[in-house]
């Protein structure tokens, strides 16, 4: 934040204003109190300053949660990109240079990148990849195409690149993960932005695959690329070829959003629940905001890092929530090859369109050179060589994958409309019009009693049929093990090709008359299973596979999650706004209390002869509470428990999965399978080998782990496999360690939001690694303590409440 310093002449001419270098104006408030050191910034008077482009005045509120107005989309994006900057500013530079293909020459080309969800690679594979998109000029294409942005959401996009930049003009930045940056330049572009954002569309598509892009290299004598394939589904690791997918079952990417319409609430209107798993870090982590343009435009919620839109959130009427879909962004297409660079195709003979592009880096004796690397292409998109996930490029054939979201940059303009949305019927219409949801589902609960649940995303239109026409041998081993068709290539571009409804908002999708969705008064919810199953009254069936599966197991996570409503209404008790966000720190786990009926639990550790810990998991509370005692034995026994080889029954329990009852099966544990047993074995000894006390406290030993958190003590654990609807996971942690489990990742911009009489919302939420990443700001962990408490923050909404906990305000010009 500015500290600002007037000279004497005029100080009663400014009061509260400050004119800064750039053409930024800043007013404060009286009494204003920064949130973090900055630099003092000297007043300079111009006798006839020009008018300024963006105009937005920022409103700080209680955990420095910013309040932006303007009048024009254009300031409202600009004092978006002001705010972001001052909260984020060393991952929002960094997505930037990301966008610019510039990792390499400012950090190095060996260092690796890491956005903490699908995409690992070295900074030089990073750079390849995003310089061809630059050198094809891909996103400058879908500018101007019918695939671009509209108006607004360009204005939006301009204005926020503008904010980011006098951001750094008049602020020395403090944060000692990027201060003194080379690449802390008020120099960003527009189109830096769009490829940040082009980027985050590609995250569960082509970002999953940039090292397999940038390593093809044609098959060769010494490396003939000839891996011997599995010839059966049952032989295929399915666990480490879903991980290489960008699917990884043991950290999966998603969340939870639960919707209870007015059938079921005490207040008769929508409540959602929301609760995003996404990393407390780098470029997917979230910021609060509230985007206000008076009379027209009202929106609040949390924003990914570079999105000027508002994500994640709430308006008078509607307010929605996102989780992860399972459906497929692409296709792979296997081309029978006549040579190592020639494929076959109905058109006869193609040759493979090579690429080079030439990468800047800095090398280890800080002088600047330059890299060259080769990528290979068909029409239908980049070719990968990726044994690991049976698509090599061999002697034979060659692997290439057509990437729908690389089709489409109407992302802002989805979320931005979805913004102004007057019910969950008219939230779904303007989502569809923007055709640009990426790779989520949303759920959603509106002031009218309404509830919505919808996978409208960017799905590619390959029917069930067309799959099975046009899949290559191989193609059908992916398709069966992971629910991904792999098509022939040699009709890539006639028979093969995606079709195209008449009611989607491009070529090569399905519209929304074939995708999942569903509006009931009751509730509805996801947990990242497939769409199946929104509510146990709505099956929706009847959808083709790419999308997701039907009549298929749910993971403990879900059940979880559709157990916590379930509880509650049953005996005809309603959802109050307390009971329904209570939800979120209620930390039950859904394994638990189905292993220990009938007391199978206790008979397994019983087994293994460990009384010690045998006693300590007998009197468990079953839960992951700071101060229960137990769980991180019951955490590291599911972790152990074998999994079924594809189309073999599940041994682990007694009563298999029915897909007529599907929240209450599989379950019985089975205390007689030895190796269920010996799981349970192996994780007592593990514990003991580590020193870890089988008597601790969860919150001793589950910690915060993000940047500058102190070690708070955090409830909540495993998602998917414990069931966990709080779900956190440790990965990479900068802090804390040491600790059995320090949380990097998870649960995040959690809302509870409940429409009441009177035009009135009551909105709760948390941000649990709090709003500024830097650890000198006393917003940077003020919100994990609270979410460590199991508290929310009162956020404010109306003109009223912002006044009641204003911290400071302030203009921003430019």
């Amino acid at each position: 934040m500015l500290r600002h310093r007037v000279t004497r002449p005029i100080v009663g001419l400014l009061a509260a204003c400050t004119l800064v270098p750039g053409g930024a104006v800043v007013a404060t408030s009286a009494g204003a109190v920064p949130s973090a050191p900055a630099p003092v910034v000297a007043a300079v008077v111009q006798a006839q300053p020009q008018a300024p482009s963006y105009d937005a005045r920022i409103r700080i509120t209680k955990h420095g949660i910013p309040h932006i107005t303007a009048q024009d989309f254009g300031s409202l994006g600009f004092g978006s990109g002001y705010a972001a900057a001052s909260a984020s500013i060393c991952t929002l530079a960094d997505t930037l240079v990301t966008g610019r293909g510039q990792r390499s020459l400012f950090f190095g080309p060996k260092a690796r990148y890491d956005d903490q969800v699908t995409l690992e690679a070295s900074n030089l594979q990073v750079d390849a990849f995003v310089t061809d998109l630059r050198n094809r000029r891909v996103v400058e294409k879908l500018l101007a195409s019918k695939a671009g942005p509209g108006r607004e959401s360009r204005q939006m996009v301009d204005g926020y690149v503008a904010g980011i930049n006098t951001y750094l003009r008049t602020n020395t930045v403090t944060d000692p993960a990027c201060r003194k940056a080379a690449y802390l330049k008020p120099n960003a572009t527009s189109i830096d932005l769009w490829y940040g954002v082009y980027l985050a569309n590609l995250l569960a598509s082509a970002g999953v695959f940039v090292k397999e892009i940038v390593d093809a290299d044609p098959p060769s004598a010494t490396d003939p690329g000839l891996p011997e394939l599995p010839v059966r589904a049952s032989a295929v690791d399915r666990a480490a070829l879903l991980k290489g997918l960008g699917r990884d079952p043991e950290a999966p990417f998603g969340s939870n959003a639960t919707a209870v319409g007015g059938a079921e609430t005490s207040t008769r209107r929508g409540m959602l629940l929301g609760n995003p798993h996404f990393p407390w870090r780098g470029r997917y982590h979230f910021t609060q905001q509230h985007l206000t343009i008076p009379g027209s435009y009202d929106v609040a919620g949390a924003s990914l890092i570079g999105s000027p839109a508002v994500n994640i959130g709430w308006n008078k009427n509607v307010a929605w929530s996102h989780t992860v879909s399972t459906a497929y962004r692409f296709t792979p297409y296997e081309y029978k090859t006549v040579g190592p660079t020639t494929y076959l195709t109905d058109a006869g003979p193609q040759q493979l369109e090579r690429r080079t592009v030439k990468v800047r880096v800095k090398r280890a004796d800080g002088s600047v050179g330059t890299v060259t690397e080769d990528l290979y292409r068909t029409p239908q998109g980049y070719v990968l060589d990726a044994p690991a996930l049976l698509m090599p490029w061999s002697a034979t054939s060659v692997w290439a994958f057509r990437d729908a979201n690389g089709e489409q940059l109407r992302t802002i303009d989805t979320f931005l409309n979805m913004g102004k949305a007057r019910n969950v019927r008219d939230l779904l219409r303007r989502q569809d019009a923007g055709g640009g949801m990426p790779w989520v589902n949303t759920t959603a609960a509106d002031r009218f009693g309404d509830v919505l649940y919808a996978d409208h995303s960017v799905v590619p239109h390959v029917t069930n049929e067309m799959a099975q026409r046009c899949m290559t041998p191989v193609g059908r081993v992916l398709n069966q093990v992971a629910g991904l068709p792999g098509l022939d290539g040699t009709f890539a571009d006639s028979s093969c090709a995606w079709g195209t409804d008449a009611d989607a908002q491009r070529p090569g999708i399905f519209g929304p008359r074939n995708l999942p969705s569903v509006v009931r008064r009751d509730w509805v919810m996801n947990a990242n299973d497939s769409y199946w199953l929104p509510n146990p009254a709505a099956r929706l069936e009847g959808y083709d596979q790419i999308i997701g599966c039907e009549r298929c197991v749910r993971t403990m996570r879900t059940r979880m999650v559709s157990q916590y409503v379930i509880d509650r209404l049953r005996g005809k008790r309603k959802e109050t706004p307390l009971s329904f966000r209570s939800h979120q720190h209620e930390n039950r786990l859904r394994a638990a209390e189905v292993m220990r009926a009938g007391g199978a639990l206790d008979d397994v550790c019983a087994q293994t002869g460990e009384t010690r810990a045998c006693a300590v998991l007998k009197t468990w509370d079953g839960r992951s509470e700071t101060t229960s005692v137990g769980t991180h034995i019951f955490e590291e026994f599911v972790s152990r428990l074998p999994a079924a080889p594809l189309g073999q029954a599940d041994t682990v329990w007694t009563v298999p999965f029915s897909a007529e009852d599907p929240l209450n099966t599989p379950r019985g544990l089975a205390s007689d399978n030895p190796q269920v047993v010996q799981a349970m074995s192996d994780a007592i000894a593990s514990l003991r080998a580590r020193k870890i006390p089988f008597d601790a406290s969860w919150g001793s030993l589950q910690v915060a782990g993000d940047r500058g958190a102190p070690p708070l003590p955090l409830g909540g654990g495993t998602g998917d496999s414990v069931g966990n609807a709080n779900a956190l996971a440790s990965r990479n942690p900068v802090q804390n360690k040491g600790r059995y489990r320090a949380i990097t990742y998870g649960s995040s911009h959690i809302q509870a939001i409940s429409f009441l009489d009177g035009g009135r919302v009551d909105a709760r939420t948390i941000l649990t690694y709090g709003q500024d990443e830097n650890p000198r700001s006393r917003w940077s962990s003020d919100q994990t303590r609270l979410f460590s408490e199991g508290r929310w923050v009162r956020f404010a909404w109306t003109d009223a409440q912002i006044r009641k906990d204003l911290v400071r305000s302030f203009v921003v010009r430019g």
